[in-house]
């Protein structure tokens, strides 16, 4: 049966729950196409991993994190705690599944198609943030003086050489600085002992992603939309459709959900029949308030890819993946290791008074792409969750691409690659 608010006159009502940048960017696109939006968290919004994150805003990012030969690479997420990807011991059992169907994705051929599905959704996306921020009057936050990536020499860029070329097939523009002289012209105060860089320059970073999570929600409220911190305890169905959310204060009526909770988005679906192999990535930031160093841009020490990102308030060092799930508390030790990424390639940078290590969950499917789009067997269901580490990049695009979906016009985005049934057994 149609819900409540279904049958009532005017524009169609429409909840989005998650207050995280891509549910904003998606409220906010819905509200300007002039639905009545209704967006609950119980946290304020962009206060979880949208407000942690490393700034980067990587349209050309389309190498999936499972690439061919990754199987190679497993008994160290198991065994080295210091690794850029690791998994505890007390969750192997837990991360058993998951990692299974990561190593499956990462496959020549499955890779390519996930590379094609990721270009096609990220393209423009700096475009797409441009849009927001310009009607919001906030274009400050972006930065766009690209990217750089440092090695130590070629033989250490080997082992990521499949996953640039990937990137480069799909037109990220590269270039490659040889020797520490081409680094430093761009990023003088960088001591460290690489001996390549690879400079990005069409990609660019957020200065404060809180304050920009924060500018989105200040305008969906502008165009209309209301926000309201309330915790999502269900999505309420009859009939064998969707009909609203409900609270701790009883049923929100809607016309369409949109469900973007980020790393909790499976266990709202579970009740509907609905199975998705959602991880948390456990990622980590530590801030430096007066690193005494002058970085121009984001630089990433290849080791484990931490990225070093000048932000308005001071430098953040951010990075690793540790799966532990939701309700396990950080560990101090991955936020420590942040610090020694600094050092390799900034040795002079002052750590004193380094800000409370901060750790967040990145939502992070095995194939690495986001579930986005209509559920085929609840109607009035709809995804934009699981970006992993792209969550900042692809939260404008995906919230223009659902929004046009739910209103029209038709959008330029097939869903077909981010559908919830690519699991199988899903629904």
């Amino acid at each position: 049966m149609d819900s409540p608010a279904a049958s009532s006159p005017g524009p169609p009502r429409i909840i989005v729950i998650g207050a995280g940048i891509v549910g904003l960017c998606t409220a906010w696109h819905l509200a300007r196409g002039g639905a009545r939006v209704l967006v609950l968290d119980g946290e304020a919004p962009g206060s979880g991993a949208s407000s942690g994150n490393a700034g980067a805003i990587s349209a050309g990012s389309v190498a999936p994190l499972a690439m061919p030969g990754v199987l190679k690479q497993v008994p160290q997420m198991l065994l080295d705690p210091a690794g850029a990807l690791h998994i505890p011991p007390r969750y192997w059992p837990r991360a058993a599944p998951w990692l299974l169907r990561f190593v499956a994705a990462a496959r020549p051929a499955r890779v390519a198609s996930i590379a094609e599905a990721l270009a096609s959704l990220l393209y423009g996306a700096m475009e797409q943030h441009r849009l927001i921020l310009a009607e919001e009057g906030a274009l400050d936050l972006i930065s766009e003086t690209g990217q750089l990536y440092l090695y130590r020499d070629r033989g250490h860029f080997q082992k990521d050489a499949g996953g640039w070329a990937l990137r480069q097939q799909h037109g990220m523009r590269v270039e490659f600085l040889e020797g520490k002289a081409a680094i430093q012209a761009l990023e003088p105060d960088m001591q460290g002992d690489y001996q390549l860089g690879l400079f990005i320059p069409e990609q660019g970073s957020s200065v404060n992603p809180l304050r920009q999570a924060q500018v989105v929600a200040r305008g969906v409220e502008r165009l209309g939309g209301e926000i309201r911190r309330a915790k999502v305890t269900a999505i309420a169905t009859e009939g064998g459709r969707v009909l609203g959310a409900r609270t701790e204060s009883g049923l929100e009526p809607a016309d369409q959900v949109v469900l973007a909770a980020g790393a909790w988005s499976g266990r709202l679906l579970a009740p509907l029949g609905i199975k998705v192999p959602l991880e948390t990535q456990r990622g980590y930031h530590v801030m430096l308030p007066a690193a005494g160093i002058e970085v121009r841009r984001p630089v990433v020490p290849a080791d484990r890819k931490a990225f070093i990102s000048p932000m308005e308030h001071g430098l953040r060092i951010a990075g690793t993946v540790e799966f532990g799930g939701l309700d396990h508390p950080p560990t101090p030790r991955r936020a420590a290791l942040l610090l020694d990424d600094l050092r390799n390639a900034f040795p002079q940078a002052r750590t004193e008074g380094a800000e409370g290590f901060w750790m967040g969950h990145r939502p992070c499917l095995p194939d690495s792409l986001p579930v986005l789009g209509p559920v085929r067997a609840w109607p009035g269901l709809w995804c934009a969750f699981g970006h992993g580490h792209l969550g900042l990049t692809g939260s404008a695009p995906s919230g223009a691409a659902l929004a046009r979906a739910i209103l029209g016009p038709a959008p330029n985005l097939d869903f077909t690659p981010f559908a919830v049934e690519r699991f199988a057994g899903a629904v």
